[in-house]
């Protein structure tokens, strides 16, 4: 299990070998045009084998929802913060370039959960399916 500061630099564990569930919100809830959405999608995409398992992803105009498992390194498993600052940082740095401007995409802090149960897994993806289809 890895430790480390996070969520307001309050202590957080991260255990070996779960499925995360990841929610992260564009600054001040920004809506997204669907050009940085997809460049959102194709970071995501990138890391995908590099540094996690992806398992979901949902990019709405103003979050994102990912199911992934961090990759395990001979010193431990990636950390999510790690995981979490590729991920914003490129398609920060990719979207202000595309739509000519400057200054912060993304919220600093993120929402993430160690799932327990493959049964909270499928409800998580259900839940992400839903966020981006609606109720069926």
């Amino acid at each position: 299990m890895y430790s480390y500061e996070y969520r307001r630099r309050l202590p957080h564990f991260q255990p070996d070998f779960k499925i995360f569930f990841i929610t992260f919100c564009t600054y001040k809830r920004w809506t997204l045009p669907p050009a940085a959405r997809k460049i959102v999608v194709d970071t995501c995409l990138a890391g995908n084998g590099q540094k996690f398992d992806l398992y979901g992803l949902v990019v709405m105009p103003d979050h994102v929802h990912l199911a992934l498992v961090p990759l395990y390194r001979p010193e431990g498993p990636i950390p999510i913060a790690e995981i979490m600052q590729v991920i914003k940082g490129a398609s920060a740095h990719r979207i202000n370039g595309l739509l000519n401007r400057r200054g912060k995409v993304w919220q600093e802090e993120s929402f993430d959960r160690a799932l327990r149960k493959e049964e909270q897994f499928e409800a998580k993806l259900y839940y992400m399916l839903e966020n981006r289809f609606g109720p069926a």
